[in-house]
């Protein structure tokens, strides 16, 4: 006798029974109640999750002996008490489940709340964004229909309507003057008295609008909707990040937990490098982080997680800042997955997008950052949490430019259907899922050491080069470092940037422009790390600190020289911002293969616009650092 194990697709509420083989092949049908609907059975279908399972039982020319008889009528019982009362065994499990979980969420909360708070804080937040999920979840089972159906037939005919056309434009223009009035009367009140001086990066960010709607595409097709709201919601989420110490703080800790989180990396490192992983720690601390970072964004995209949390974020892009689903939901990703997995989502959609459509998809990949790199940047020492709002405020603005430099001249086929449009995971289990994850990061992992090993060499002897060209006219330190700090000194100005900080950090945005951001938060974070070893130092009474050209002498110290000297907390801030964003000519190729593999009919269309895309996602990042240079607090 062999038994084999069929899964197969279970059918819902009404289960029609099961279907069996008699000794001769032939199928009989089970009713409800279990009962043979023909005599000779030796086969049922028996539902243990949502999916039956098959129990196939085919009997050899031997009969069965009573231990093996006894055994399948044991089995056969167990199986059709399960199929008769799956449901409630179900229910009865996750009734179970949620009340053990409850009990040790009490217990748990009772007995650390005293003792440390942090643990208790960070269960009661999972616990009540869990509840919040389910929560949302059963409503949508229980009513997401009726809403649908009232959407369709009661308030979509309202909405078409005359009255409610012009009801929603008054509700629209009314939105954007009190967010309008709000946003000048608050930078009168909390930054014009106060902080005069950071009313320059105002100056900043209406010179990149004036600018570049000069030299837009088709100034006359330009809609001011979506590039107003892109920068207000820039300026709301700086305001609860920056302004609001009850933001900052969250952030902050959000920022620690990620922080945490990624650490856990550096188990697989050592496990295959050793200790210390200091010593090589770009190739053994930050690279096995991007290959940790990209199995457990795998793991998230397999469980339906990502393409949720994004459908949310870009259905409030699109609401907000009239854009349209494709190009919202690749802004929405493009927060959390680099420029060209985030396309990967949108990808039925990309062969008929629009030229708009195309450029806003393109910027928003030079806008913004991966959370794989975030995590590099980040064990770099640079501020977590100011990364991850970076990234968020980098978003809208990448919306905002494209419809400025490349507004919508031809009429989009995408509707709001396309939300639930989105890729999934081919990976048939969690497993799976993380395993295709660390493959996949391969690809990253080595682009990334190649480019970085390739840019830093090339800087290397284009200083050189310079440096001797230099030197032959009695010009000392004429490096392409002195030519970016010039070169760019007028961006780093306009965001806001201490005066005597602005060639720091205008040589930082050239080695981004031009190497990538990799090379430009690697020296971020030497100059952050300057400060500490400053502050150090002056801390052991020692005062005796100078300055020499662009470098800090330390001389109780063995005359230590601080190279590139140190920045203020405010520049430190703006540097993260306005270098937060993948927008280099490096990654100008990566972004022209990347979509060009998804969408092999666009391609010419796509090389016509990387440029700008690139430029326009260069500005993005540029005006989130001034966002970021009006309104830094420190606290």
């Amino acid at each position: 006798m062999s038994i084999e194990l069929k899964s197969v697709k279970h059918t819902g509420e009404n289960n029609p029974g099961f279907v069996t083989e008699d000794n001769e092949g032939k199928s009989k049908d089970f009713d409800h109640e279990g009962e043979p609907n023909g005599k000779n059975s030796s086969m049922k279908d028996i539902p243990l999750d949502n999916s039956d399972v098959v129990l196939t039982v085919e009997e050899d020319d031997e009969e069965m002996g009573a231990c093996a008889q006894v055994v399948f009528l044991v089995q056969t019982a167990i199986y059709k008490f399960i199929n008769d009362n799956w449901r409630e065994i179900v229910f009865v499990f996750y009734i179970c489940l949620i009340a053990g979980y409850f009990i040790y969420f009490t217990f748990a909360i009772v007995r650390t709340f005293e003792v440390d708070r942090e643990p208790s804080v960070r269960l009661l937040v999972c616990t009540l964004f869990g509840v919040f999920i389910i929560m949302w979840w059963i409503f949508a089972k229980l009513f997401g229909t009726q809403m649908d159906n009232f959407y369709k037939h009661r308030i979509k005919p309202l909405l078409n309507s005359d009255g409610g056309r012009m009801l929603s434009k008054i509700v629209s223009w009314s939105l954007k003057i009190v967010a309008f009035i709000a946003i000048v009367v608050y930078v009168i009140i909390d930054i014009a008295i106060d902080h005069p001086q950071n009313l320059m990066s105002v100056a900043g960010l209406a010179l990149y609008v004036i600018i570049f709607y000069a030299f837009s595409v088709n100034p006359a097709k330009v809609k001011w909707h979506p590039v107003f709201w892109g920068i207000a919601l820039q300026y709301i989420f700086a305001l609860i990040i920056l302004r609001w110490e009850f933001g900052y703080n969250v952030f902050k800790y959000l920022g620690d937990r990620v922080t945490e989180f990624l650490a856990y990396s550096d188990e697989g490192a050592l496990f295959m490098f050793g200790s210390p992983l200091e010593v090589h720690f770009f190739a053994f601390k930050v690279l096995p982080l991007i290959i940790f970072f990209y199995a457990i964004i795998s793991v998230l995209y397999y469980l339906g997680v990502m393409q949720a949390v994004v459908r949310v974020i870009g259905r409030a892009l699109a609401f907000l800042m009239g854009t349209t689903p494709a190009e919202s939901l690749n802004a929405a990703g493009n927060i959390f997955v680099g420029m060209t997995e985030s396309p990967l989502m949108i990808q039925p959609f990309l062969k008929d997008m629009t030229m708009s459509e195309l450029h806003a998809v393109m910027v928003g990949g030079f806008a913004t950052i991966a959370g794989s790199v975030l995590g590099a940047y980040i064990s770099f020492g640079i501020p977590a949490n100011h990364l991850m709002s970076a990234s968020v405020m980098s978003a809208p603005a990448a919306l905002a430019m494209s419809k400025l430099v490349y507004p919508e001249v031809e009429k989009p086929k995408s509707s709001k259907k396309d939300f639930y449009k989105m890729g999934k995971s081919k990976d048939r289990n969690i497993i799976e899922a993380a395993a295709s994850g660390a493959i996949n990061s391969i690809r990253v992992v080595a682009a990334i050491a190649v480019n970085v090993m390739a840019f830093l060499s090339i800087l290397k002897f284009i200083n050189v080069t310079l440096t001797w060209f230099g030197e032959q006219v009695e010009i000392e330190g004429f490096t392409f470092d002195f030519i970016c700090s010039y070169l760019f000194y007028p961006i780093a100005y306009f965001m806001g940037t201490t005066p005597s900080d602005c060639r720091s950090l205008g040589r930082l945005i050239g080695l981004k422009t031009f190497t990538n951001e990799f090379v430009a938060y690697d020296e971020l974070s030497k100059i952050i790390k300057n400060k500490n070893t400053l502050q150090s130092y002056i801390n052991t009474n020692h005062t005796d600190w100078f300055w020499k050209g662009d470098d800090v002498i330390l001389p109780q110290m063995n005359s230590t020289i601080l190279k590139y000297g140190i920045l203020e907390t405010r520049s430190e801030v703006v540097a993260t911002y306005a270098l937060c964003g993948f927008s280099n000519f490096g990654s100008i190729g990566i972004l022209l293969g990347g979509l060009g593999a998804l969408v092999p009919s666009r391609r010419s269309d796509l090389s016509k616009i990387v440029l700008s895309a690139m430029i326009a996602g260069n500005v993005a990042c540029f005006m989130t650092g001034c966002v970021a240079g009006l309104l830094y607090k420190d606290y």
